[in-house]
C-alpha cells in the first residue's frame, strides 16, 4: 500500500499530453508531451506512486466513448512503462457539467476512487498536480498539496486568477510536469 506522502495524482489533458478546447478524442488526437511521460518514469523510479484523476466529459457529448479512452490510457501506461515507470490507478469522470455526479472535478470523487483503489486510509499530504483551478479544488478536501503547472491551460489559469501566484496561496508553480518532478526529486534528496 503507497504512503499519501508518496502519492502524486496527475490531472490529464494540458498536464501529461497536450490539450484540445475540441477535447481529445482519439489516440490520434492524444499527444503526449515526452518530457511528462519521462517524468512520470522518474518519480516511479525514486519510490513514487502516479496516479491519474481526469474529467472527461466528452464521453457524455458523445464525442468518443469508453473503449477510446481505454485505448488512449493503454497507450499512455505502454509509454510509462518503457520509460521505466508506472501507471497505479486511472480514475476517469464520464459525466457532463450537469449530471449531478460526485466525480467530477472539481468534486473530490475522482480522489476518493484512487484513495479506495490503492487502499490508503487517506490522501493528506500528496500532491495534487493540475493545468486549472477545479484540479488543484479536488484536491483541497482531501489534504493534498496543490500544484499548478503552465501547459495546457495553465497560463489561462494564471491569467484569470493572477492571486494563485501569491505566496499565501500555498500552490506551487511549475513550467511544466518535468519541472514538479525536478524539485519533488531534489527535495526529496535533501531530505
Amino acid at each position: 500500500m503507497p504512503r499519501a506522502n508518496r502519492l502524486v495524482i496527475l490531472d490529464r489533458d494540458g498536464v501529461i499530453n497536450r490539450d484540445s478546447d475540441n477535447y481529445v478524442k482519439s489516440l490520434d488526437e492524444f499527444l503526449p508531451y515526452p518530457s511528462a511521460i519521462n517524468a512520470i518514469a522518474r518519480l516511479c523510479r525514486a519510490g513514487w506512486t502516479v496516479a491519474v484523476a481526469t474529467n472527461q466529459s466528452g464521453i457524455a457529448r458523445g464525442y468518443y466513448d469508453e473503449d477510446t479512452l481505454a485505448t488512449m490510457h493503454e497507450y499512455l501506461s505502454a509509454l510509462v512503462t518503457q520509460a521505466g515507470g508506472k501507471i497505479a490507478h486511472f480514475a476517469h469522470c464520464p459525466h457532463g457539467p450537469n449530471d449531478g455526479c460526485d466525480c467530477r472535478k472539481p468534486l473530490p470523487g475522482l480522489l476518493e476512487q484512487i484513495r479506495t483503489a490503492l487502499g490508503m486510509t487517506d490522501l493528506q499530504g500528496s500532491w495534487m498536480v493540475g493545468d486549472s483551478l477545479r484540479d488543484l479544488q479536488a484536491g483541497e478536501p482531501m489534504g493534498c498539496r496543490p500544484v499548478l503547472v503552465r501547459t495546457g491551460k495553465g497560463e489561462r489559469t494564471l491569467a484569470k486568477q493572477p492571486e494563485l501566484m501569491s505566496v499565501d496561496s500555498g500552490i506551487r508553480i511549475f513550467d511544466d510536469l518535468a519541472g514538479f518532478a525536478d524539485w519533488l526529486l531534489d527535495q526529496q534528496r535533501a531530505h
